[in-house]
């Protein structure tokens, strides 16, 4: 394996357009190229956007939604990719030739597709269907995997790609500055979005706060160090229907570390050189060595009955 360049972007979407998403996925990517990134992500959704799909109702997901690959998105982000020679990925919804509907993610290149992943836990929408396999992939040498928002918030997906073989995750998001029972969570007011340039040091402060970034902190850089793997995580900025996301895109390497993240209300994106050899170099690789899969196999595959129904706040 060779060291890979890469961007992890952050950008308003726009509801239901995708033709002004993806014009921004080609205007973040053009540049990322031009500055030597070889792979940019997105968020999830990125293409669709996301939020505004709780008030849908299926004939009109099923409307927004696009057979992969033959839709006219996945079209144009391979088109993107040749055009500035550079791997893209990117979200959307995703329907069937049966109209099952999905939350997915994609990896393109000039080629066409590389990889698709299917949300295994999504909820904005009751009428979408989890996904049902792990997507594992390759990038110039290095094995991938992808997985959407709240799927990484159940380790046990993270630590079943790593054994994959993932060396890097990409993980879009769509989070942070959302409605939860989290002690010092919630929802940010959108006057404080816009009046960002006026008054940029309270939206910061709401930002960075434990509605935003002090919660991904809890846990976003441990996925990477317990499993010795690099993590590409993407989330989008501004209002996402009538919430606003603090973006936060970064790259982690396998000690945990931030490389790069995006600090700005802008559109934007960050790069950051990733190299083989912190792979076995950091704590989690040994970790995995370590494992006595004979103590708790049993354990970690058994069925469970949760005592109480999980509540999603405003979905």
């Amino acid at each position: 394996m060779k060291d890979l360049k890469i961007a992890s972007a952050q950008f308003e979407h726009r509801s239901g357009d995708k033709k002004y998403n993806l014009s921004v996925i080609e205007k973040l990517s053009g540049k990322a190229s031009v500055e030597g990134a070889e792979i940019i992500a997105f968020h999830e959704c990125s293409v669709t956007g996301y939020t505004f799909a709780r008030h849908l109702i299926k004939e009109q997901m099923l409307a927004l939604a696009e057979i992969i690959p033959e839709g006219k998105s996945i079209s144009k982000l391979v088109d993107i990719a040749e055009k500035h020679n550079i791997i893209i990925l990117a979200g959307l919804f995703e329907k069937d030739k049966n109209d099952n509907l999905y939350n997915s993610y994609v990896c393109v290149d000039k080629n066409g597709l590389i990889a698709k992943a299917r949300k295994l836990h999504p909820f904005i929408n009751p009428n979408l269907q989890p996904g049902d396999y792990y997507c594992i992939f390759e990038i110039k040498g290095w094995k991938c995997s992808i997985l959407i928002c709240y799927d990484n918030n159940i380790i046990e997906n993270v630590r079943a790609v790593t054994l994959l073989g993932a060396q890097i995750i990409f993980m879009p998001h769509v989070t942070m500055c959302t409605p939860s029972p989290r002690p010092g969570a919630g929802l940010v007011n959108p006057e404080l979005w816009e009046n960002r340039e006026k008054d940029p040091t309270s939206l910061r402060i709401e930002f960075d706060g434990l509605k935003g970034r002090q919660w991904l902190m809890k846990w976003l850089p441990s996925r990477a160090y317990d499993n010795g793997v690099y993590v590409v995580f993407s989330n989008p900025v501004g209002m996402d229907d009538d919430q606003v996301r603090n973006g936060c895109s970064m790259i982690i390497d396998p000690f945990g570390d931030i490389l790069a993240e995006c600090r700005s209300f802008d559109d934007s994106y960050v790069t950051a050189l990733i190299t083989p050899e912190k792979l076995a170099l950091a704590g989690g690789y040994r970790y995995i060595m370590a494992r006595k899969p004979e103590l708790y196999r049993d354990i970690i595959g058994q069925s469970h009955k949760p005592e109480q129904k999980v509540i999603w706040l405003n979905d």
